[in-house]
């Protein structure tokens, strides 16, 4: 792998969109130079990334935003989340440090070593993080500028049976888990949300994953910026792990681009 691929893409909708859908973990590409600093040989690399990797949910937009009545913008993270994972706190304040995954992972979703725990995040965190941090504030504050309003969904998937490094994994795992923010997520973009995938099954709140991803500039200070995370959980939709997607993607990008169309 080259630095030929890019690290994050921005796909226009229409004008008239407040909606971008967020898609930070499909993604399974790792630049050769990060490559050199993860210590799992190939197949235990591949292994990780079947793990890891929300598989499919960039084509779920992608169909859900051909289906939509206005077209939403798409956010898309073109690398692995081993590279950086945009979605994480860079410092103290991320809860996922504790099991080895800040912003730069350094243990796998088994708890095995990922990379050295003595590496310095700080190049990775310039190289990747921090570029797509700026882009996803810009793209927000241009929906912001332009429709006076913004509203971020983001796509996730998650396994039908808990990895070891999740911290929250003892509660509910739903078809669609909905991840809430008490200041973004108003009560009637969860409420839309429910009505759209409500023939995938049920829709839980927040288990086993909660929150959803604001950037920094405008977290817990706009509230014209609405946020809901949509975690589809893979059994539902793929072959796990890392398997093919199967009937269940299309069921599920008609619900989520109701979703678009509703908000």
């Amino acid at each position: 792998m080259t630095r030929t691929v890019p690290s994050f893409e921005l796909l226009p909708g229409a004008a008239e969109s407040p909606v971008l859908l967020h898609v930070p973990h499909s993604a399974r590409a790792v630049p050769a130079e990060v490559r050199a600093g993860i210590v799992l040989d190939d197949a235990g690399l591949e292994r990780e990334l079947d793990h890891i990797t929300d598989a499919h949910t960039a084509e779920l937009a992608e169909r859900a935003a051909a289906l939509a009545g206005v077209t939403p913008w798409r956010f898309v993270n073109r690398l692995s989340r081993l590279v950086v994972d945009p979605e994480r706190f860079p410092d103290e304040r991320e809860e996922m440090l504790a099991v080895g995954m800040g912003a730069v992972y350094t243990r796998t979703t088994h708890r095995a070593e990922l990379r050295s725990a003595t590496a310095d995040p700080g190049p990775l965190l310039e190289r990747y993080f921090r570029p797509y941090a700026r882009a996803m504030t810009e793209a927000v504050a241009d929906r912001l500028a332009a429709t006076g309003r913004a509203v971020i969904v983001d796509v996730h998937s998650y396994p039908a049976e808990p990895l070891p490094y999740e911290l929250h994994a003892a509660g509910p795992r739903p078809p669609v888990c909905l991840g809430t923010d008490a200041f973004h997520t108003p009560g009637e973009l969860t409420e839309a949300a429910r009505k759209a995938f409500a023939g995938c099954g049920e829709t839980g709140l927040d288990s086993p994953f909660a929150g959803t991803y604001v950037p920094l500039e405008f977290h817990g200070r706009d509230a014209r910026v609405g946020a809901l995370m949509v975690e589809i959980r893979r059994d539902t939709y793929m072959a796990e792990p890392g398997g093919p997607a199967g009937p269940g993607l299309e069921r599920l990008a008609t619900a989520l681009a109701a979703l678009v169309d509703a908000v």
